[in-house]
């Protein structure tokens, strides 16, 4: 598998796990939040502006927020690839028990460390319907 969709799979089932989860360790939200580039920026559907520091305030604060959440991801694609990163789109379908579904196209925009690890630099997240 491309390593930038595995990328995208693995930090979704972190997601999913922390926010879904309140019993879930302290340590999944370590592993979620190292995978994010200390200069990652964020547009979420709401249009905030979110940088590292925001993220890292908001995946703190919502451990098991969203009981009994899955995700689906699906139609990756790559749209660019170079030896310094790629840039990846893909569909995210949230399903939270008694709530509608919500669905969003993202684009993702991810740097190579030079540990050599795939990091989140940039995400753009837009809500739309089926």
């Amino acid at each position: 598998m491309n390593r930038y969709f595995k990328e995208v799979l693995d930090t979704h089932e972190l997601i999913r796990a922390w926010l879904g989860n309140a019993e879930t360790p302290v340590e999944t939200c370590d592993d979620l939040l190292s995978r994010f580039s200390q200069d990652f920026s964020m547009v979420p559907p709401s249009g905030v502006f979110f940088d590292f520091n925001a993220l890292n305030r908001f995946f703190r604060a919502q451990l098991g927020a969203r009981a009994g959440l899955t995700i689906e991801i699906v139609d990756l694609q790559i749209i660019a690839e170079s030896e310094r990163g790629a840039t990846v789109t893909y569909t995210e379908r949230q399903i939270i028990p008694g709530q509608n579904t919500t669905q969003r196209f993202a684009t993702a925009v991810f740097d190579i460390s030079p540990d050599g690890r795939v990091m989140w630099r940039h995400l753009h997240e837009t809500f739309y319907s089926a």
